[in-house]
């Protein structure tokens, strides 16, 4: 028998993905729509991303320790079933009450802390329900939902703010999220759990942190490739506002014309992943097509803004498409090289270091903003990205590699 990628658990959890994703991108519009009309701030929106960011600081590394010494279907199961109901009483709240931006403060508060848990366990499954050497094709799908979803559901999520109200859309999007937990709770999945057994103290905490840390203190290839990621995504998270700024002032250019980006991305990224999902890069030159890549990125962010505006959207189309295929061969290589019984660990100190360079670049490239030309800040913080790319991928190959070619 052929072997294939879309097994029943797995279809099970792409399926719950795309309900979840499509539920939240719709309601998050809609709310973020709510927010302003209600408050008139932008402050106020501001303040609400600041407190989304919290537990992705503070939930990922508390968590993560108890998490690697039990199952986590349970978890995200639950996670989903909580997420949907609580999105319900809020549709059913504002159909009869006034908005409140301090009670809305918890709620976001609340919602991104169950989002942390949901996704340490999720990033634990995914890796167990792709069938073996069909790794790069499912991080290819998981990449693509998102995008996708995105470009069709911000448009249909205006259209329903305007015919069926947000109270209603997010009672929409709780009924997805709970279908989304049932069919979670479908899934046949064996988990391995290590010591799991008879009770659990602070001093087990504490021991399976520092564990955890001297596990990833001897991978110095997983240390490379994720202190890179956490800059470059850092970085690239920092030139929104820059962007933003640019448009709006430059002459010749409009808002408009830069909401354009995210379709070239999104045509790029469609279509390689189109391509990756059929052809796959052999072991022996995947760390260099990532070092490749990384460079033609850093070298386009550089660029960009000097560029006539066709050819923006062309290289913001290559980056899209050069983007998905080294991101789904990097997830599928370091995800296979994860011992299981570590990785929500390392996955939380993963997302803590990106969180936390993400949050010092945002404020650090806003205020370079105001002292630079818009344009040479960009190429500047390019730049310093293409140098760590150089330090740490290029430079230490040897140690990047092993990851890349892990089980091959």
């Amino acid at each position: 028998m052929k072997q294939t990628l879309w097994t029943k658990d797995f279809t099970i959890l792409i399926l719950a993905t795309i309900l979840g994703s499509a539920g939240g991108i719709t309601g998050g519009f809609a709310l973020s729509l709510l927010v302003y009309d209600e408050t008139g701030s932008t402050f106020a929106a501001a303040l609400l991303i600041a407190i989304q960011i919290i537990p992705d600081f503070l939930i990922p590394l508390s968590v993560a320790p108890i998490m690697d010494r039990m199952k986590r279907k349970p978890v995200l199961v639950a996670g989903d079933a909580i997420n949907g109901i609580l999105y319900m009483l809020c549709g059913i709240y504002l159909l009869h009450f006034r908005f409140s931006y301090i009670g809305y403060l918890v709620f976001s508060l609340i919602i991104s802390s169950l989002g942390s848990f949901d996704r340490l366990a999720y990033n634990s499954i995914f890796p167990k329900l792709i069938p073996k050497g069909m790794e790069e094709k499912g991080y290819t799908v998981s990449s693509m939902i998102y995008p996708v979803l995105q470009v069709i559901m911000m448009p249909a999520a205006a259209w329903l703010v305007s015919r069926i109200g947000v109270p209603m859309i997010l009672i929409l999007q709780g009924i997805l999220s709970i279908i989304a937990a049932l069919l979670e709770s479908g899934i046949k999945l064996k988990e391995h759990i290590a010591a799991a057994n008879k009770g659990y103290s602070l001093s087990d905490w504490f021991y399976d942190l520092k564990d955890g840390l001297f596990y990833l203190r001897k991978e110095p290839g997983l240390l490379r490739i994720y202190t890179y990621m956490a800059i470059t995504n850092g970085v690239g998270n920092g030139y929104s506002p820059i962007l933003t700024a640019f448009f709006r002032t430059a002459q010749g250019f409009t808002v408009a014309m830069y909401s354009f980006f995210s379709a070239a991305e999104f045509i790029g990224r469609t279509l390689g992943g189109i391509v990756h999902y059929h052809l796959q890069i052999p072991p022996r030159k995947r760390h260099g097509f990532a070092f490749f890549v990384y460079c033609v990125y850093e070298t386009m962010d550089m660029i960009l803004l000097w560029l006539p505006y066709p050819f923006m959207l062309l290289n913001r189309g290559i980056c899209g498409f050069l983007g998905i295929n080294s991101a789904s061969m990097r997830q599928a290589a370091v995800q296979r090289y994860l011992k299981e019984e570590y990785r929500a660990r390392v996955n939380a100190f993963e997302s803590v270091l990106s969180s936390a360079f993400a949050a010092s670049f945002s404020l650090i490239i806003g205020l370079m903003g105001e002292i630079l030309d818009l344009r040479v800040c960009i190429t500047v913080f390019a730049a310093i990205t293409m140098l760590s790319c150089i330090l740490l991928i290029g430079l230490g190959s040897n140690d990047v590699r092993q990851i890349y070619e892990y089980g091959e």
